[in-house]
């Protein structure tokens, strides 16, 4: 048996609470995953444009999983998008508007749209997650491929919107909980677990050959799916259920001390 894909959720997995990462301690353990065959996968609900500045060196080389499995990129090139249909999308619209509560982030695959009526607060934290953003007046005539909404919204307010939000338009997009009050709504069956599903049909890798890391709700379906499964230390009780292993907190670099034994065939990749 040997791994042959590495899949790290970014936000309270890979990244420090700081939102950084030990650098040059992972290149170097990069370049031995390619001196051994193994591909490394970004698998976040974070847009693809904010994903790929984390990776200037090796952006081109790597594969992105990215708005929760909504857009697929290997190399720099298109596997696959998910792309809800304009009815559906104005439905969608129609249905958050009436809840004043939380603030919508709509993902398309050129940029990010918001409405321009939203508070500082707001756009600040928006333009940290996307790094194409557009302020507009309403979401009505938006021309671009849409795959995924971003929710803003309080913490104490997400597990009674996230079941409203089921009853209301569950069969349209899934609601999913990703942390540090936001909800993201994603295609049913447009997940993260879907687009490591694409690359691994790709590169011709099973289950069992797959190492993936997570801390949330959204990264649920990947845990379950592949071989070798790790919930970080700060991760909930719902993700750690998920997950065949733990790994350390995403303060004390949890998925390096991992990978390092990936590289080194050291337990539980010893068999």
């Amino acid at each position: 048996m040997s791994i042959k894909l590495i899949a790290v959720d970014m936000d309270g997995t890979f990244l420090s609470d700081q939102k950084t990462y030990n650098r040059e301690r992972f290149m170097a353990q990069y370049q031995q995953m390619k001196a051994q065959g193994i591909r490394f996968v970004v698998a976040s609900g974070n847009q693809y444009y904010q994903l790929i500045s984390f990776f200037p060196e090796i952006a081109n080389e790597i594969a992105f999983v990215a708005e929760n499995g909504g857009w697929v990129v290997s190399e720099g090139k298109d596997v696959f998008n998910g792309e809800l249909s304009k009815d559906a999308f104005a439905t969608v619209v129609e249905h958050l508007l009436t809840r004043p509560e939380v603030e919508i982030i709509a993902c398309g695959k050129n940029s990010a749209y918001t409405l321009k009526k939203y508070d500082d607060a707001m756009k600040t934290v928006a333009e940290m997650y996307y790094h194409r953003l557009e302020y507009v007046d309403n979401f009505d005539n938006l021309e671009d491929i849409f795959f995924k909404f971003g929710l803003n919204l309080s913490d104490e307010l997400i597990p009674q919107v996230q079941k409203a939000l089921h009853e209301a338009i569950g069969d349209i997009m899934v609601p999913v909980h990703t942390g540090n009050g936001s909800i993201d709504l994603i295609i049913p069956g447009v997940h993260k677990a879907n687009g490591l599903r694409q690359l691994q049909k790709l590169w011709g890798i099973d289950d069992s050959e797959v190492v993936v890391f997570g801390d949330g709700g959204n990264d649920i379906e990947m845990l379950r799916q592949a071989g070798f499964s790790f919930a970080m230390e700060n991760a909930g009780s719902t993700v750690v259920a998920a997950a065949k292993y733990r790994a350390g907190s995403n303060n004390r670099e949890g998925v390096l001390d991992v990978i390092d034994k990936v590289l080194k065939h050291e337990a539980p990749f010893d068999q």
